[in-house]
């Protein structure tokens, strides 16, 4: 079960990381509301062919927990992703990369203070030691670079974000048992509505991109990708292993992106990159051990013949 969700979080953060580049990418070739409408039309098109069969099944549970799906669809879905991508219009991705980190932070801290679930001493630890790596990653080695960052409308926009998708984490606790085709494609489905009153805002200050090739080249990445699979693996992780532990997987994102940039963007991989690495993988590491102990698990569990 365990290496079944930390294969599935890597996953979830790699398409993540893809987004953050795809985000950077999009900026004066596709506006943020626009690609944040259209990400969630290409993914309902996907999902839709595929959830008929479940969401006729589990369309009772649906419908008496229809305010709470449309409320995680709207916070972790739609509100993120806009506040990310108009961050990025406004902020560098040095200052994104280290706002992002504070999610599993946020996480944490509503987890204790709406449920009382504590986190150990070692998951704290684990968490400031991916803090760490991400912080050397974001400042090019050069910690110093921190003091200097300003802040802007970018980066409010990006702690605004940083809420959202903790609010949604902890709230995933709430979801009604039903496919997983059902829950993504309800979710999806109101990020779309509830992404229609930004859209129509950006359209009316006259700051509407329609995408160009290289925008819809970004928009099908990002509803196959960071949409579906990634919105999937991360419910997935949760449920297996709780959200402080899956939450600080999200330390990996900027690494990823990071990675992605290099192999995209051309950018140059230097000794500290993977020093950096090597500190999330620990942090996690020693998190997720503390977190297996508290729950009175072995600390290695072998993987099943079959995979699953």
């Amino acid at each position: 079960m365990h290496n079944k969700a930390y294969v599935i979080l890597l996953f979830t953060t790699l398409f993540w990381g893809g987004n953050a580049v795809a985000g950077k990418l999009a900026v004066g070739h596709v506006s943020p509301f626009a690609l944040t409408f259209l990400r969630w039309i290409v993914a309902l098109a996907i999902l839709l062919p595929l959830a008929w069969k479940p969401l006729g099944r589990d369309w009772p549970q649906i419908r008496s927990n229809l305010p709470l799906l449309v409320m995680l669809g709207t916070l972790g879905f739609t509100c993120f992703n806009a506040t990310f991508y108009s961050a990025l219009t406004f902020t560098s991705a040095v200052n994104v990369s280290i706002e992002q980190a504070a999610i599993p932070m946020v996480i944490i801290v509503l987890n204790f203070c709406l449920f009382r679930v504590r986190a150990t001493r070692l998951q704290l630890v684990g968490f400031a030691l991916s803090l760490v790596g991400i912080s050397l990653t974001a400042s090019h080695s050069d910690l110093s670079r921190l003091a200097e960052l300003d802040i802007n409308i970018g980066d409010l926009l990006m702690l605004l974000a940083v809420l959202f998708y903790g609010i949604y984490t902890v709230c995933l606790r709430f979801k009604p048992d039903i496919h997983w085709l059902s829950m993504i494609t309800v979710l999806a489905t109101s990020a779309l509505l509830s992404s229609i009153p930004f859209l129509t805002w950006e359209y009316a200050a006259g700051s509407l991109i329609l995408p160009d090739l290289r925008g819809w080249m970004i928009v099908l990445y990002t509803a196959a990708m960071p949409s579906v699979l990634a919105q999937v693996f991360y419910i997935r992780g949760n449920e297996l292993i709780g959200g402080n532990r899956a939450g600080l997987f999200v330390n990996l994102v900027p690494i990823f992106g990071t990675l992605l940039s290099i192999l995209i963007l051309g950018e140059d991989f230097y000794p500290y990159h993977a020093f950096a690495i090597a500190l999330v993988f620990c942090g996690i590491g020693l998190a997720e051990y503390s977190g297996r102990k508290a729950m009175g698990a072995p600390p290695r569990v072998r993987a099943p013949v079959d995979g699953s």
